[in-house]
């Protein structure tokens, strides 16, 4: 358990750490070239401005991070219940708020100090209502919806935040997120891991769920850090990437908690949900979005 939970916390350093270095890569590539911030007709960044945004070096360092944060993710949730594991990289929100006073200028309110106060409780509260993590298993057809909703997410998801356009954040960190849940779930059952077979684990369609979700997750992850509040869109991505694999660890992997601790580990789930949708909600209408670039539109023609 312990070393699962360093694990967790490590991951969730890194993703923190690497979220506030996209942003700031992000405006950056924005500022340096109006092209940069090039929008679609619905007023979303196309993807001209997303790589070019990709090859500024704070955003490399940021995925480098993201990379390492995976890595330790994936080990989390081998070690520990979904809704732990999860839970506590999602804390990484913590970490973006901190740093995104001092890297991206924003003023935090009280209110949302407050709220991060609430999701650092709950992580405690988590931790010590936490039990034994459920099996590996999983069957078959599991492992194919898994690949199948996943891509109907990240592919509905990249044509609707180009539809949407510049009032996407939130949709597109949420759309991450949940991407980003798939991708824990998928790690979990992941066949072929132990003991170690390179031919079962590469015909098993979670591996490709995984690949789908990593990819399509950091891509609109990427989208929501340019077109609005760090701290707004992280604050989604927490929701997305902690609610649906929590439940799903609990109602079929066999995640549990300590005997007579079911209620703590609710309160302590909820009360970590409710605090990141609390800074989403007051980083949208409190100023957190200052920070973010006002995308230039192409020329036409």
């Amino acid at each position: 358990m312990l070393i699962g939970l360093l694990t967790a916390v490590a991951a969730s350093i890194c993703y923190g750490t690497g979220s506030v270095l996209q942003a700031v890569g992000s405006r950056r590539a924005a500022r340096m070239s109006p092209t940069a911030a090039g929008v679609t007709a619905h007023g979303g960044p196309n993807l001209s401005s997303t790589a070019k945004a990709a090859m500024t070096w704070e955003f490399i360092v940021g995925t480098i991070l993201d990379f390492v944060g995976f890595g330790l993710g994936a080990l989390a949730a081998r070690l520990l219940p979904l809704f732990l594991s999860q839970t506590v990289i999602s804390a990484n929100l913590v970490i973006t708020a901190v740093l995104s006073v001092k890297m991206l200028g924003i003023r935090l309110s009280r209110k949302e100090w407050t709220s991060i106060g609430v999701v650092c409780t709950a992580l405690v509260l988590l931790a010590t209502a936490a039990g034994h993590e459920g099996g590996h298993h999983a069957p078959m057809s599991t492992h194919w919806w898994l690949l199948g909703i996943t891509l109907l997410l990240m592919v509905g998801g990249t044509v609707a935040v180009r539809l949407l356009g510049g009032g996407a954040a939130i949709l597109a960190g949420l759309l991450s997120g949940l991407g980003f849940g798939a991708l824990g779930v998928g790690v979990r059952i992941l066949n072929g891991v132990d003991p170690f077979d390179l031919t079962t684990l590469l015909t098993d369609p979670a591996l490709y769920a995984i690949l789908v979700a990593g990819i399509g997750g950091m891509y609109l992850h990427t989208v929501a850090l340019q077109i609005g509040s760090v701290n707004g869109a992280t604050a989604a991505l927490v929701v997305g990437e902690t609610v649906l694999p929590g439940a799903i660890g609990v109602l079929w992997l066999g995640d549990a908690s300590r005997p007579g601790l079911a209620w703590l580990a609710v309160l302590g789930f909820v009360m970590a949900v409710a605090g990141a949708v609390a800074v989403a909600w007051y980083g949208k209408h409190e100023g957190a979005d200052e920070g973010a670039v006002t995308p230039v539109p192409e020329p036409v023609g």
